[in-house]
């Protein structure tokens, strides 16, 4: 097998065997599989054969969720039809009623939500407090915590995870880790073989790359993403056929793709780093050199800035509720992506209306950085 990540990203264990010996694995869009007696159809419970349903199985999602294993290093992976579906799985592949949740309270919104809220029908209860220090994390121990829930690099504000000191934590206490890396890729981190037991991505993002496909993916250790995988297909969460192919193909391109955003993503945060009229960068210096960490710039701008005037003066960089396509966008984090926490929350996180998350595409970084500059400029002369 090819060492090297841009290898990988391309060449790996393919799913199945195909009379037709195609370069590309087909589109199977199909929703069922056929059997030629009842021998082989009771083969099939038995576990002699692979396909029955697309709901509970399908080669292109098969091949997805492989695809991303392989990426992360760990030895499995599931398909879902979004990352909160991914996440979802993943929490109920380790927690049941009555458990209880420790996780970041600076996570993305949706996510933030479904454990807040949704996850309490459920009977799952979360905690949520500042991994800063985990101290913090320590007090809120309880005999029924059975996992901690962070990123990699949180969204919006892009704090860098002490993926090491949570596992030894977890460890040390007799706790399950799942952690999103939407935001770092396997390429900036891979956190499986640091010793986390499950990584989910939103695969709409990144993995996929080209904003046109909602799926998740999540991996990790084989029994917890086989009760993961079952969780998918018993509560009607798994992907599409169509879809599982269109993030696939998209995958091929991720280790080019995140190094030009992530390169452009630390020139932009510089540049802005130095404009007098930008309160706050958030951007992870520290890490990754020359070449960045991440793809996602989050600002503050001054309160001088009209943020109306700024969004509508970006030109061909559009205002869009997601992130992670090979353009450049921008969100509004306090009416979007963190738009179901209180203002009291939003508030205590540092997100308010002057902040503004740019994900950073593959344009030449001087016309981005440009773009910005002159937004800004007309958003306080106005």
């Amino acid at each position: 097998m090819a060492t090297e990540f841009e290898t990988r990203v391309l060449h790996g264990d393919k799913i199945g065997d195909r009379e037709i010996a195609s370069k590309v694995t087909p589109i199977y869009q199909t929703s069922a599989f056929t059997f030629k007696d009842l021998d082989e159809l009771e083969g099939f419970y038995q576990g002699s054969g692979r396909y029955l349903y697309s709901r509970t199985g399908n080669p292109n999602t098969d091949e997805l969720g492989a695809a991303v294993a392989r990426l992360e290093g760990a030895p499995a992976g599931a398909a879902a039809a979004s990352g909160l579906a991914a996440i979802l799985a993943g929490i109920l592949a380790a927690a049941k009623a009555g458990d209880h949740i420790i996780a970041a309270d600076d996570l993305y919104g949706g996510s933030y939500h479904l454990l807040k809220e949704e996850l309490r029908d459920f009977g799952i209860e979360t905690s949520f407090v500042s991994f800063s220090n985990l101290s913090n994390v320590e007090k809120e121990l309880r005999d029924n915590t059975r996992l901690i829930y962070t990123e990699s690099i949180t969204n919006p504000l892009l704090r860098v995870e002490n993926l090491e000191a949570v596992i030894e934590f977890a460890k040390q206490n007799g706790l399950l880790t799942l952690i999103d890396n939407t935001f770092a890729t396997p390429l900036h981190v891979r956190p499986f073989e640091l010793g986390v037991d499950m990584v989910v991505h939103s695969s709409t993002k990144y993995i996929g790359g080209h904003s046109d496909v909602t799926s998740g993916v999540i991996v990790g250790r084989e029994d917890l993403i086989a009760r993961a995988g079952a969780k998918i297909s018993n509560l009607g969460s798994n992907l599409s056929p169509f879809e599982a192919w269109l993030t696939v193909r998209g995958l091929k391109t991720l280790a080019l793709r995140m190094k030009t955003q992530s390169a452009n993503a630390r020139k932009l945060a510089g540049a802005l780093k130095e404009n007098a009229d930008v309160e706050r960068v958030y951007y992870p210096f520290e890490y990754g050199g020359e070449n960045g960490y991440g793809a996602i710039v989050t600002v503050e701008l001054s309160e001088k800035a009209d943020m109306n005037g700024f969004f509508r003066a970006l030109s061909w960089i559009k205002i869009a509720p997601t992130l992670a396509g090979v353009e450049t966008t921008v969100s509004h984090p306090e009416v979007t992506s963190h738009r179901a926490l209180s203002p009291e929350e939003r508030a205590a996180l540092g997100i308010n209306r002057q902040v503004v998350r740019i994900s950073v595409g593959i344009e030449h970084a001087e016309d981005i950085i440009g773009q910005f500059e002159k937004a800004i400029k007309e958003s306080i002369n106005k």
